[in-house]
């Protein structure tokens, strides 16, 4: 039986304590009940406006937990001091709008190429694992191996959404597939996140080459419910594949 790793997202307990500007309910206190109920690793992502995770959050959380820490950032020259600063585990880049509710799609690769590359190396020369968030395109997953990324994450926000809307998903499921084997092909890790809930998880736990899926949003929502532990549970559950 293979397992498939599971990053929880803990932004939107930081949305939550900032929505009344309180110190409550904290971020590392949710990274710490997630490491204790077997997450594999904490994803944090840093915005420029600050709109849930803080760069205090950054500091205390690298410090205190000991499964690695994944930093989602732009592609910024202020977002990459702050990474070869704090030293994360992971980094995962990012597209960025200020405007969005959350991330809209992947990089536009084609348009950053020249900074990503330098950005890569930099993190990279200082031992930092490297992620870029793509669409699930073929295009792009050659453009991040030529970028020199070690690991892409693939954009699932499409077929979750045609998936919660009882749509047609086959089209979206076999660009996934067709994306990740050939990530693997070229020896790239693979991970996938966006918009997955308990449900499209089991979907796209069929396509083999993912090792690793990153989840927020449903997560933290489910934890209203159930708890924070019953969820990661039965995400956990939901990963092992025979």
């Amino acid at each position: 039986m293979k397992i498939i790793k599971l990053g929880v997202n803990i932004d939107h307990v930081a949305t939550i304590r900032n929505a009344r500007g309180e110190n409550y309910p904290d971020p590392l206190r949710a990274a710490l009940l997630a490491q204790k109920c077997g997450a594999n690793s904490i994803t944090i992502h840093l915005r420029e406006d600050r709109r849930h995770i803080r760069d205090e959050d950054l500091k205390i959380i690298k410090k205190k937990i000991r499964i690695p820490l994944n930093l989602e950032i732009a592609p910024t020259n202020e977002m990459l001091k702050i990474a070869i600063k704090h030293k994360p585990n992971y980094v995962c880049i990012v597209p960025e709008k200020r405007q969005e509710l959350t991330t809209e799609g992947g990089l536009n690769l084609k348009r950053k190429i020249i900074f990503l590359k330098k950005m890569v190396h930099k993190l990279k020369k200082n031992k930092i694992f490297v992620c870029l968030f793509i669409e699930p395109r073929i295009s792009d997953v050659k453009i991040s191996k030529l970028i020199g990324a070690n690991c892409v994450e693939l954009h699932t926000g499409k077929f979750c959404n045609l998936f919660n809307n009882n749509k047609n998903t086959r089209t979206e499921f076999k660009n996934l597939e067709r994306a990740a084997n050939f990530a693997k092909e070229i020896n790239l890790d693979v991970h996938a996140g966006h918009g997955l809930t308990f449900e499209s998880s089991k979907s796209i736990i069929k396509i083999k080459s993912i090792t690793e899926f990153n989840i927020g949003h449903f997560l933290v929502a489910e934890s209203f419910f159930i708890g924070l532990k019953r969820t990661i549970e039965k995400f956990k559950k939901i990963l092992k594949r025979n």
